[in-house]
């Protein structure tokens, strides 16, 4: 822990991935990219509070979301404006979407043909919903919210191509009137949603609550989470805007249907309130490659009335790959999560909105509890080894030692050093968010202390495979390992070798300690 702060870094642990960490707070204009004590390595300005994801890409250019207010769709996560900005800090493209009848808002996604995906929230009024089959009873605000999903193709400076569409509208089932659209047996069509549905007594126009958006390249699908209904729903990208809105065609052969879908049996008639899984989940997404459970589908599970939340990791059953196993009696499988997070007492662990988790690259899960905006990592055996307090808040900059509050975060990432955006870049780093700050214990590389004479000491092999040796004459008190950056990584005593062969490739600076002084040498890991 590091000393009495409040906000900040709290803790960085030798077990720790250092890495540099992307956070928008929800209620700043401004994006931040911190290295593992909290100091600002670089920094984004909008005009516009976030609405609500941001992505850094590879090329360096930070997409955004933002804020637009829109009186006919008031909810959180509401936002209608998307920016593109350079390293620099340069607006290079925007696009306003929202209108009275429809507002981007929650997620985007950023495709790697340069295309751009993202949630609309659209209106369907009180005579198309009735057509549709909803019971009149269901329209508690004379329309209800149709959830979409544009693919768009930016151009110029503030333009884009919409090249394909997918709409919830389309793919809809009622067992309330057969003289209306969409007529069937519910629990025959799990393709579809039911449009009578109502969630926790949710019959308001924003029934469904759309909040996460992600893609898998490899499958060509999308996984779109749903709050209210407490669900997530995949489906095909591979289809034409023509064949997304019809139950056939695409590379799965069942158009813009649900391939398959997880949380809440009970809103397709599979099963009941004992059977829910999810509870008001944000970010479902698939587990990249080379990442421990890669493929798997992480979900932060808010928790809901269930009143805790949890990180909880899902295998989809496949006859083959994107291929998702249905059971007629017992609908889409698994029972349960087969992995899940959670505190020892689970109610010290709740956020009833927002947050995500993620898996990183050393084994470890970065955990954002959003509406606390704090954020924590845990290492494999689930001990916390990193926390932070965002300090940017409704009301300003946080004091060093001050409570924090109203201090949201949608979500939080944490990047390599060695992510293609930062090759090249200026990451020095600079103060923290937080005014009057302590990172005095943040086991930063303290370069001022070296005085041991240059020539009393040699270090080899450099480069150095598996084995690090050092020669000197005297005792050794203790080897310190450091990344390039200065975070340490591990420290030994009572040796004089070091073992480098599960170390990644590339530079560290060594520093040995001993009752004569210090000194740090640079190495190179083949």
């Amino acid at each position: 822990m590091l000393g009495q702060n409040t906000v900040g870094t709290l803790r960085n642990d030798l077990g720790s991935y250092d890495a540099y960490t992307l956070l928008s707070p929800i209620n700043s204009t401004e994006t931040y990219l911190l290295n593992n004590c909290g100091q600002v390595v670089h920094q984004w300005t909008s005009t516009y509070t976030p609405g609500a994801s941001v992505y850094l890409l590879e090329n360096g250019n930070l997409l955004r979301t933002g804020k637009i207010a829109n009186n006919n769709f008031q909810f959180g996560g509401v936002g209608g404006k998307i920016e593109l900005f350079d390293w620099d800090n340069n607006l290079i493209w925007e696009y306003t979407y929202t209108d009275s009848t429809y507002t981007q808002h929650h997620d985007i996604y950023p495709l790697p043909n340069g295309n751009i995906l993202m949630i609309v929230a659209t209106v369907m009024t009180e005579a198309e919903a009735l057509q549709a089959g909803r019971n009149p009873a269901n329209l508690t605000q004379g329309e209800v919210f149709n959830e979409q999903i544009l693919e768009i193709q930016p151009f110029g400076t503030n333009q884009a191509n919409v090249v394909w569409e997918w709409n919830i509208k389309d793919h809809l089932v009622q067992d309330f009137d057969a003289t209306k659209d969409n007529f069937g047996v519910v629990a025959d069509n799990p393709n579809r949603l039911d449009f009578n549905y109502i969630n926790a007594t949710n019959a308001t126009a924003n029934w469904l609550h759309c909040n996460s958006l992600q893609y898998n390249p490899a499958l060509d699908q999308l996984v779109l989470s749903s709050r209210i209904m407490s669900e997530i729903y995949i489906i095909d990208h591979s289809t034409t805007t023509a064949e997304a809105a019809t139950s056939t065609g695409g590379t799965y052969g069942k158009g813009g249907d649900f391939l398959y879908r997880w949380g809440n049996k009970a809103a397709y008639d599979k099963g009941t309130s004992s059977n829910q899984t999810l509870f008001g989940q944000h970010y479902p997404h698939w587990i990249a490659d080379g990442l421990t459970d890669a493929g798997k589908i992480m979900i932060f599970n808010n928790g809901g009335a269930r009143a805790y939340s949890s990180i909880d990791i899902i295998d989809p059953m496949v006859t083959t790959p994107g291929n998702y196993t249905y059971d007629n009696v017992n609908g889409y499988g698994p029972t349960n999560a087969e992995w899940i997070y959670t505190t020892p007492t689970n109610t010290d662990f709740f956020t009833a909105i927002l947050s995500s988790g993620e898996r990183l690259p050393n084994g470890n899960t970065l955990i954002c509890d959003g509406d606390s905006g704090y954020f924590f990592e845990i290492d494999p055996a689930e001990n916390i080894v990193w926390e932070y307090v965002n300090p940017d808040a409704t009301n300003g900059i946080i004091n060093q030692g001050d409570t924090a509050s109203f201090n949201l975060v949608f979500r939080a990432h944490k990047f390599s050093f060695d992510y293609p955006a930062f090759t090249g870049k200026n990451l020095t780093p600079g103060d923290p968010i937080e005014t009057n700050p302590d990172i005095s214990n943040c086991n930063l590389l303290n370069v001022t202390e070296n005085v041991l004479d240059e020539n009393s000491i040699k270090l080899f092999p450099n480069p150095v495979v598996d084995y690090l040796t050092i020669e000197y004459t005297k005792s050794i008190s203790s080897i310190e390992v450091y990344t390039i950056f200065g975070q340490l990584l591990s420290k030994v005593t009572d040796t004089k070798t070091i073992k480098f062969g599960n170390m990644a490739s590339g530079f560290y600076l060594i520093r040995v300690n001993s009752e004569e002084g210090s000194i740090t040498k640079k190495i190179l890991k083949q």
